[in-house]
């Protein structure tokens, strides 16, 4: 039963008001001493000319108490519902047993498209701790989103352009071998790269030949653009071995270089609409009366920036997938370049600009007290931090349980799981500080510790013969207070995982999984199901799968892996 949308149409029909204006104001009280459902009447004060509380007494001596509610009480200006508590097991557990894990699921989504641009990692440069966030966050709403029944495109807008290639060219024919570039593949050319850096402050000239080789790409030369596609293929293979790692896949690979061809139509555009002007010999849009700096589009050589390939890019999204919303997963500090570049399209009279592109900021990530290690020294490379998680992990399973079976595989599984977990346990916007010992403590809220507990139903399963569920539970024998808390914190998932895509927001489904996790050791600690009689085992076991499914989806849906054994 949805309990809200039963509540709804009660109070609704008490109210004289419309059913749907009800639902979205009903709350579950953090204690249950005041219900399992309440209803704050404050926002009515201003329609029905009342005090709050007044009205909230009105109403509740208007309302047909239905079956499943127990009590109706109000308090102050609040209308508190206490639902049955076989009612409410009985509608989580059912439901389970007739859908399985499509009960988390929703059609909301249905018939629309959502893009999602992120990890997007530079070519030719190593693979971060800087894209960690960026590719988890996008990743983790990517599987939000299309749990909601969206289709969702996973685009890698990889950045594959511009003068840094000419630099890398003319550091590997300088400094550089193939032999040892096929050898040690990104980190010589990171290391040329840098060299390249250095040598130029010494001789400037060097950048007027990068720029002449840039030049030559883009003018379709040969042996130029041979080498960008080497150089790319290297980065690619890295980089896929790390998204290999971390579970994660992408519908496009379309970089700053598909836009090539296409740019050149959006400045067109742009200037045929009337919103070009010059300044110091570039091409821009003045935002000044939106607060904003101007908005650049050719440099004064020409050139496009990228406000410029961002435009086109969105151009041709729109076009390519009709998208419903195409979310930007950057670094807070990129606001103002979307802010523009969003501006820019609405005034060229792209309507949908205002409430489909939405940047999703994040904030900083920090190593804290500097306990990992690195073999680029203030580069953090990705597959150090992931090493050492599991490397850890490991450590700890050979002195928790040294006879684990798959111990290498569990670690892999719990170190990375570690490292995302704790990305997404609180608001995206929040600074990241690396600890890998809070990241792994088993009894914390930590990614460990909800797969510690996913095994550990795991475990009760097969130490009690379980294999199929049964449908004819008597589900008075699971209406205890444990019990209840348990059926109450899963049956709240899939209203969390709606909330975590309306707020585009993670961590929602992070911390549900947290409670679900506390309910059921609390649950489990509180009666031994093997000495329990048959049919409450029965009961208890349904329940105990149930709770089981519920952390392997919702960790599913951040990126991680559950282990059955750890």
């Amino acid at each position: 039963m949805d309990f809200i949308t039963e509540l709804s149409k009660i109070i609704a029909k008490a109210a004289e008001l419309p059913a749907e204006e009800i639902a979205p104001a009903i709350e579950t009280p953090a204690d249950t001493k005041n219900g399992d459902f309440a209803f704050p009447c404050f926002r009515l004060a201003k329609t029905l000319r009342k005090a709050p509380p007044l009205i909230a007494q009105d109403i509740a001596s208007k309302i047909e108490k239905p079956d499943f509610v127990t009590d109706i009480q109000v308090v102050n200006a609040y209308i508190n519902f206490y639902v049955n508590k076989e009612d409410t097991v009985k509608s989580v557990v059912a439901g389970y047993i007739e859908n399985g894990t499509e009960i988390f699921k929703s059609s909301l989504g249905e018939g629309k498209t959502v893009c999602i641009d992120y990890s997007s990692p530079n070519i030719a440069k190593p693979f971060h701790v800087g894209h960690l966030r960026s590719t988890v966050i996008g990743n983790a709403l990517k599987n939000i989103y299309t749990a909601l029944g969206y289709k969702v495109v996973g685009i890698n807008h990889l950045g594959d352009w511009g003068t840094q290639f000419g630099k890398l060219i003319v550091a590997y024919k300088m400094w550089g071998d193939k032999e040892t570039v096929e050898r040690d593949d990104i980190k010589e050319l990171s290391r040329i790269y840098v060299k390249f850096h250095e040598e130029a402050e010494k001789r400037p000239e060097l950048n007027d030949e990068a720029r002449s080789w840039l030049v030559k790409m883009q003018e379709g030369d040969k042996e130029a653009l041979d080498l960008w596609k080497w150089f790319c293929d290297i980065s690619m293979k890295e980089f896929n071995r790390i998204y290999d790692r971390l579970g994660i896949t992408f519908d496009s690979y379309a970089g700053e270089s598909f836009y090539n061809d296409k740019m050149q139509a959006a400045v067109d555009e742009i200037r045929e609409k009337g919103l070009l002007t010059t300044s110091e010999g570039a091409q821009i849009v003045d935002l000044e009366k939106y607060n904003m700096p101007p908005c650049l589009i050719l440099r004064s050589d020409g050139g496009t920036l990228y406000p410029t390939r961002d435009i086109s890019a969105a151009l041709y999204r729109k076009e390519t997938y009709d998208f419903y919303k195409c979310l930007y997963i950057t670094a807070l500090d990129q606001n103002l370049h979307f802010a523009q570049w969003f501006k820019v399209l609405e005034l060229m009279g792209y309507d949908w600009a205002a409430d489909s592109l939405v940047h999703i900021p994040f904030g900083l990530v920090s190593l804290g007290d500097g306990k990992l290690s690195t073999r680029k020294g203030h580069v953090v490379l990705m597959e150090d931090i992931l090493n050492q998680a599991v490397e850890k992990a490991l450590t700890i399973i050979e002195e928790k349980n040294p006879d684990l079976e798959n111990k290498e595989k569990v670690a892999e599984d719990v170190g990375i799981g570690a490292v995302i977990f704790d990305d997404m346990f609180n608001s995206r916007i929040k600074n990241i500080v690396f600890d890998l010992d809070r990241m792994l403590n088993f009894e914390g809220e930590t990614g460990p510790y909800v797969q510690y507990t996913h095994a550990r139903a795991c475990n009760i399963l097969k130490r009690n013969a379980f294999d199929t569920l049964a449908k004819d539970i008597d589900y008075s024998l699971i209406s205890d207070e444990a019990s209840v808390a348990l059926c109450k914190a899963i049956g709240d998932m899939g209203d969390k995982i709606k909330e975590a895509a309306d707020k585009n927001e993670p961590y929602i489904v992070s911390r549900q999984l947290i409670e679900v996790c506390k309910q059921f050791n609390r649950f489990y600690n509180g009666k031994n199901i093997m000495q329990c009689e048959e049919n409450e085992k029965k009961a208890r076991l349904a329940l105990v799968c149930e709770t089981k499914d519920c952390i392997k989806f919702g960790l599913g849906l951040l990126g991680i892996n559950a282990p059955e054994s750890m």
